[in-house]
């Protein structure tokens, strides 16, 4: 059984890197990459040993399963065997419509990102792989736009007081966010609707902004659960008061399948003392401040505000290791001897499996 590597079209990152060859080759399967696949994260072909290499179209072509970080483009499944199996992160709760298509191709699509986020499936979940990047990534961002030191300095020419960071939503990229603003120094606070994450607050050294009346969701896979009404306009108040003390804040809250709740309006960012940073990881679903762009850095009422839901991609190498680890953490239950199991009821396959039939 052929596994096929293509390169990455809009992203940096490679879903195989050299270190992981070996695994995968001891699963039963034979390798096919695209040249100069790896480049791009800093993986050129000399590095990989013991994979064949062949042209985008020949490995499209041979392949029996492919895997990418990035969907495909819409003209590369065409080129696909017939019942290939297509493995990438197609966020099919935000967009579905190109299941039927593929399933009317002849194509069995597995999307990593419906993994479900269970302890026995931590070894696979790539949405926290990437989310942790996410959130170290953030801050970084927010020290090189922000024009004030993150720690505190006590100099012969005067003392300058620590950075303020305030992160919005402490799942796994806030808490990244809140452990490396830490380490910079910073001095930080958090807030997120579900109770469980006071303690890691906590723990990483930041002071938790807590907000009576959340609905608290445990089964919601680390993301936000929509909020009444009520609870939000209290939320947007406590955060308004609280922006207008911070000098950067990163927001990360998501609610799976809808827009992002806005948690940042307009009238926080007047508030905002001048040159501070907002760097919003929700930009691809709509954004958590109002005047989020995505893809873009742009600059209201004297605020920098950046708008990147794929700060992961801009650390392609270990993104790609984890990417990588995290495919084969997977394949060691769907593929057994060198091919895919035919049982496919396993709770983690089924719920990946975007074409089955029931």
């Amino acid at each position: 059984m052929i596994l096929g590597i293509v390169k990455e079209i809009r992203d940096r990152r490679v879903a195989l890197v050299p270190e992981m060859v070996a695994k995968f080759k001891s699963l039963g399967l034979d390798i096919l990459i695209e040249k100069d696949a790896g480049k791009s994260a800093s993986f050129p072909d000399s590095l990989y040993e013991e994979v064949k290499f062949g042209s985008r179209d020949e490995v499209l072509k041979q392949a029996d399963i492919l895997i990418s970080a990035d969907p495909l483009a819409e003209a590369d499944y065409a080129k696909t065997k017939d019942k290939a199996w297509i493995i990438s992160m197609f966020a099919p709760y935000f967009d579905d419509s190109y299941v039927q298509q593929l399933k009317s191709m002849g194509k069995e699509v597995i999307s990593m990102d419906m993994i479900p986020r269970t302890t026995l499936a931590q070894a696979m979940d790539v949405l926290s792989s990437m989310a942790s990047i996410a959130g170290y990534r953030a801050v970084l961002v927010a020290a090189e736009h922000l024009p004030r030191y993150f720690p505190m300095l006590i100099t012969a020419a005067g003392s300058i007081r620590p950075s303020r960071v305030l992160v919005l939503g402490a799942g796994v990229a806030g808490l990244q966010a809140i452990a490396t603003a830490r380490r910079l120094g910073a001095a930080v606070e958090a807030f997120d609707t579900r109770a469980a994450a006071k303690e890691e607050v906590l723990s990483l050294g930041a002071k938790f902004i807590e907000v009576e009346g959340a609905k608290d969701d445990t089964a919601a896979g680390g993301y936000a659960v929509e909020q009444s009404e009520e609870f939000l306009q209290k939320q947007r108040a406590l955060v308004q008061e609280r922006a207008s003390k911070s000098d950067v804040i990163i927001t990360t809250a998501q609610v799976r399948g809808r827009k992002a709740p806005l948690l940042v309006p307009e009238e926080t960012l007047l508030k905002m003392k001048p040159g501070s940073v907002v760097v919003d990881l929700a930009a691809s679903t709509g954004g958590n401040c109002a005047l989020t762009e995505d893809g873009k850095v742009v600059h209201k009422h004297g605020i920098t505000i950046v708008g990147n839901s794929n700060l992961a991609a801009d650390m392609p190498q270990d993104a790609s290791f984890l990417i990588s680890n995290n495919i084969f953490n997977f394949f060691k239950i769907f593929i057994q001897d060198g091919k895919v199991v035919e049982d496919k009821s396993h709770e983690i396959i089924h719920s990946a499996w975007l074409t089955k039939n029931t």
